[in-house]
């Protein structure tokens, strides 16, 4: 969610288990500048060509 081009999430739990869980990720610190560079870095060498057009 700290991505300026999300706007939403896809919510989904099977439980309150996991409900909690997913809810608490909303209190985690976002990531940090050279992390998100390195997950881009993954994404355009690895996955975007599979998936990137359908969409």
């Amino acid at each position: 969610m700290d991505q300026p081009g999300v706007s939403t999430v896809i919510p989904g739990a099977r439980n309150a288990e996991q409900a909690r869980g997913n809810a608490a990720a909303a209190d985690l610190t976002p990531l940090d500048g050279p992390t998100l560079d390195a997950l881009r870095a993954i994404y355009d060498d690895r996955i975007r060509e599979h998936v990137h057009t359908r969409w």
